[in-house]
């Protein structure tokens, strides 16, 4: 059973750990999930540890990652969402959900939990987002979220330049 530090209606958030290997070849070992991630648009094997040993080092760090996210009512994988480190006091905020969850309101629902962290419990003053120039859904989820676009920025993964977004907590 895993241990949830966030939840909402739906999703349960949990932190990757050193086993969870199998669950991240589910989520990035799926091309239809990384093809706006990098440049060939799949992982092998060794991105995904790599991809693993990231989180390991945001959270050890920062105390943050791109969550392992499941779905309370089957604890199946849905993907990941979070935060990685930005600038001082501000955070970058991404999603990756398995192809079987596409369209069905969960990144949605998951990054409003992750805003609310991010603002709430972190006291960020921004966060960022971007996507790549092909991926319509992460633009439109980006707009409906209240990210207001700022500039485009060249994403070395891919070698193109992402449409760039801030959102400010006006919480504080």
């Amino acid at each position: 059973m895993r241990d949830f530090f966030i939840k909402t209606k739906r999703i349960g958030f949990s932190k990757w750990n050193e086993i969870d290997l199998n669950l991240a070849i589910q989520l990035w070992g799926d091309k239809e999930v990384t093809r706006f991630i990098c440049s060939t648009g799949i992982f092998t094997k060794e991105d995904i540890i790599h991809r693993l040993e990231t989180e390991f080092q945001n959270e050890k760090l920062f105390q943050i990652q791109y969550w392992p996210i499941f779905e309370l009512s089957t604890m199946e994988l849905i993907g990941c969402c979070g935060i990685r480190p930005f600038d001082r006091c501000s955070y970058e905020i991404g999603s990756h959900l398995r192809k079987i969850y596409w369209g069905m309101g969960y990144a949605s629902e998951a990054a409003k939990a992750v805003i609310d962290y991010s603002f709430d419990v972190l006291k960020a003053d921004k966060l960022y987002a971007g996507h790549h120039p092909q991926n319509g859904a992460s633009k439109k989820l980006l707009s409906k979220l209240g990210f207001q676009y700022i500039e485009e920025k060249f994403y070395e993964p891919t070698g193109l330049y992402h449409p760039s977004y801030e959102l400010v907590n006006d919480r504080l």
